[in-house]
C-alpha cells in the first residue's frame, strides 16, 4: 500500500578521512550495518537497496549485498554527481511512497583521499586558434579556458564573485570568514576529517586555488560512507516505542535539475535549480523558511555557502552578506549553518555527502549531537548540489513523541 509518510528509522556515517586499510565495500558495509543497528532492524526487513557510488566497482550495490546480506531485493546503483547520496535516499523513499515496500536502505560511499582537485582539469585543447566541435558533447563540455570554466573550483569562484558584483560586500575576507566559521564548528565533530580551528590569517594566506577560494576554503576530498534506513508511517506504528521516538520524519524530499535558460548548455548554474528545489521543499513540507532550526548545505567552497544562503531562502534576496555579518549562521546564531564543519572540514566523499548531511540534521533532531547540539531543534534542512547539474533538498522534522 502506498504511503504518504516516510521516516528515517536508522542513520549513520563513518569517520570521514583517510582509510588506507579499507576499500569502498568495507566503508559501505560499515555504514550500512551501523544504520540497520541504529534502527533496530536487519537486512531481512529491507525491501529495497539504493547504493550510491561514483568511483568504485561496477554494480556496487550488488557487491555491497554480498557483505551485508543477499536477500534478493531490488538493488538500484545510483550515480548523480555530488547529489548521489541524496538521490539514493530519495530512491528508497520513492519505493516506499509507491507501496513497493515498507522499509528500504540507502547507502553512499566514496574513496577520495588523495584524489586532488576534482573537476579542476578539463580536456586537452587543440593547437588551433579557434575552438571546434567534437562529437555530441563537443558543443558543451571541453570549453574550459575558452569561454569560461567547467571545473568546480573555477565555477564556484565565479559564482561567488558574480554575487559580490551584483549585491556588494562579498570580499575575499568575508569568504574567508565563512570558512573560519566552518573550521570552528568542526572542532566539535569527532567524525570530521579535520577538527582543527583555523585563524582568519591562516585561511587567507593558504595556497590560492581559484580566487577568492584558498585551499582551506575548499571541500576536503576524503574517504567515507553514510547510510540510512527509511520506513513507512504505517510500518513505524508497529515498531517499538524507542524506535518511534527516535524516528525522524522526511517532510520533503526534492530533486531538481537545470531548467533551460540562456547559456545553460555551456556554463553551469548552481543557483536556479537550488532555488527551485528549496521552494518545492518548503511547499511539500508545509513549512516556511523561518521554521528551520539548522541547515546543512553544500559548501563545496566558501563562495558556494554564501550564495546558497540566498538560494535556500535563509535570507531575503541579495541579503546573504548582511545575513552572514549578523552572525546568524554560527552555531549560536539564529540560523545555524553547517554545524558539522561543512564539506570544508567534515570532508566530501562525494557519494556519501548527501546522506551525511542528513545524518547531521537527524542527530540534532534526536537530541543526540552532544557538545554541538542545537537545543530544541525540531526542523532541519539538508542540501546538496552536483554539477551537471542536480540538487537535492530534504526537510526533516523531529518525532512528536
Amino acid at each position: 500500500m502506498a504511503s504518504d509518510d516516510v521516516w528515517i528509522l536508522g542513520i549513520r556515517m563513518t569517520k570521514f578521512g583517510k582509510h588506507p586499510d579499507k576499500d569502498s565495500l568495507d566503508l559501505g558495509a560499515e555504514a550500512a550495518m551501523a544504520a540497520l543497528a541504529d534502527g533496530g532492524v536487519t537486512m531481512r526487513d529491507m525491501g529495497v537497496l539504493a547504493a550510491g557510488n561514483l568511483l568504485g566497482v561496477s554494480g556496487y550495490g550488488q557487491q555491497l549485498q554480498k557483505q551485508i546480506g543477499q536477500t534478493g531485493i531490488p538493488v538500484y546503483n545510483v550515480a548523480n554527481a555530488c547529489a548521489t547520496g541524496a538521490t539514493a535516499l530519495r530512491t528508497a523513499i520513492m519505493a516506499i511512497k509507491a507501496g513497493e515496500c515498507d522499509m528500504g536502505l540507502a547507502v553512499g560511499v566514496e574513496k577520495l583521499a588523495g584524489a586532488g582537485l576534482l573537476g579542476a582539469g578539463g580536456q586537452a585543447k587543440k593547437d588551433a586558434d579557434t575552438w571546434e566541435r567534437s562529437g555530441r558533447m563537443g558543443a558543451v563540455a571541453p570549453v574550459d579556458g575558452r569561454i569560461g570554466t567547467d571545473g568546480m573550483p573555477g565555477v564556484f569562484a565565479q559564482v561567488g564573485m558574480e554575487y559580490g558584483h551584483k549585491y556588494g560586500g562579498a570580499t575575499f575576507e568575508l569568504f574567508a570568514r565563512i570558512s573560519e566559521k566552518n573550521h570552528a564548528h568542526s572542532t566539535l565533530n569527532p567524525l570530521a576529517t579535520y577538527t582543527k580551528r583555523m585563524s582568519l590569517d591562516q585561511i587567507m594566506n593558504d595556497v590560492m586555488i581559484a580566487y577568492p577560494n584558498t585551499r582551506s576554503m575548499c571541500s576536503a576530498n576524503c574517504d567515507g560512507a553514510a547510510a540510512a534506513v527509511v520506513v513507512s508511517g504505517e510500518k513505524l506504528k508497529t515498531l517499538g516505542p524507542d524506535q518511534r521516538r527516535r524516528a525522524v520524519k522526511v517532510s520533503a524530499s526534492v530533486l531538481t535539475s537545470d531548467p533551460w535558460q540562456d547559456g545553460c548548455q555551456v556554463l553551469p548554474d548552481v543557483n536556479t535549480l537550488t532555488r527551485n528545489a528549496a521552494t518545492q521543499a518548503y511547499e511539500a513540507a508545509g513549512v516556511s523558511p523561518s521554521d528551520r532550526d539548522l541547515v546543512e548545505l553544500h559548501d563545496c567552497f566558501a563562495t558556494a555557502e554564501l550564495v546558497h544562503y540566498d538560494n535556500l531562502q535563509l535570507c531575503a534576496p541579495g541579503e546573504a552578506v548582511p545575513f552572514f555579518e549578523s552572525g546568524a549562521p554560527w552555531r549560536d546564531g539564529s540560523t545555524p549553518v553547517n554545524v558539522s564543519g561543512g564539506l570544508e572540514s567534515k570532508g566530501h566523499p562525494i557519494s556519501a555527502t548527501g546522506i551525511a548531511n542528513i545524518w547531521e540534521v537527524c542527530h540534532h533532531l534526536r537530541g543526540e549531537a552532544g557538545d554541538r547540539q542545537i537545543e530544541g531543534a525540531t526542523v532541519g534542512l539538508a542540501h546538496v548540489i552536483g554539477l551537471g547539474s542536480a540538487c537535492g533538498v530534504h526537510i526533516l522534522e523531529r518525532a512528536a513523541a
